[in-house]
């Protein structure tokens, strides 16, 4: 199973082909990976919970989940995905691009009911149970896209458009008058952004709180305050976290020795490198790249 997508925060690869952006992915943690860290991306998505438990996080707002359940998380939503105690959990994660639902201007569907959506995702409920309103018809309309997509008849793009269509109608029609975000837990989201998109790409350069205070022109306790507050880790730890996710990468995607590994993912000591590795993976990195070379890392 190819995991690019979970690669970056911010992921800034499209999951999708141009000609028809939909893709299944079929997931299982712990035995695929422990934990798919905060993200976002341009597509919908439906995380739907086969067999067991986890725990899901969409905008801050932190479910357990179990089998039956279904998440839909719109696009630009801030969501992660890990492990509840020692439990496993199986689930589908369903990607589309929003523009398998828009047919260019004018276009009432879109104008109406899909664009206003996306611009407010308040108004639906992520987090849905088999006793939510209208659960039984979003999951059938999914096991037909699946079993569409299994056997793949001629023109079957057209049938699991019909069915999306038919997915956000229920959405839509089921629409609640939910709390509305506060114009500061926006600015939070759009901060918080900044902050993990600009790790994303400058992770193996030296980075510290306050420079990264001054990327949100906030002072650097202010920073460290918020930054905990949301994250529940300080910057440090986090970035830390981020650069050894890396690092795992590297050494079961690559040859390249400990030390290239170590330098290529921010850290220019070798021992600090080694021990914090050793503290996250319970093992050295030449033991980790041993046991997964025959795997799928996390974040490859």
């Amino acid at each position: 199973m190819n995991l690019t997508e979970y690669q970056n925060y911010h992921e800034s690869k499209s999951h999708t082909s141009l000609e028809f952006p939909y893709n299944t992915y079929l997931c299982c943690i712990p035995m695929d990976f422990t934990h798919v860290p905060i993200h976002w991306h341009n597509e919908m998505e439906l995380i739907v919970i086969q067999k067991g438990s986890g725990i899901i996080s969409v905008d801050f707002i932190t479910h357990e989940v179990k089998a039956g359940d279904i998440v839909f998380v719109l696009p630009g939503q801030l969501h992660s995905i890990r492990q509840k105690k020692e439990a496993r959990m199986e689930y589908e994660n369903i990607l589309f691009h929003p523009s398998m639902l828009l047919c260019g201007e004018p276009d009432l569907c879109g104008t109406n009911f899909i664009l206003p959506l996306m611009e407010n995702p308040a108004t639906i409920q992520t987090f849905l149970t088999p006793d939510a309103p209208a659960y039984e018809s979003l999951s059938g309309c999914i096991r037909k896209i699946d079993n569409l997509c299994d056997s793949r008849p001629k023109g079957y793009q057209l049938a699991v458009k019909g069915w999306l269509f038919q997915l956000m109608f229920f959405l839509v029609s089921n629409q609640q008058t939910l709390k509305q975000p506060s114009q500061s837990h926006q600015k939070h989201m759009d901060k918080l952004k900044t902050i993990l998109k600009y790790v994303e790409e400058h992770y193996n350069e030296p980075l510290s709180i306050e420079d990264m205070a001054n990327l949100i022109h906030y002072s650097k306790s202010h920073f460290m305050k918020f930054f905990k507050t949301h994250m529940n880790m300080g910057f440090t730890q986090y970035l830390n976290h981020y650069r050894m996710s890396m690092a795992a990468k590297l050494l079961v995607s690559t040859d390249d020795s400990v030390l290239t590994i170590a330098v290529s993912s921010g850290f220019d000591n070798l021992s600090y490198f080694n021990r914090l590795f050793k503290r996250d993976f319970h093992m050295t990195p030449r033991e980790y790249r041993s046991c997964n070379s025959n795997k799928v890392s996390v974040l490859s």
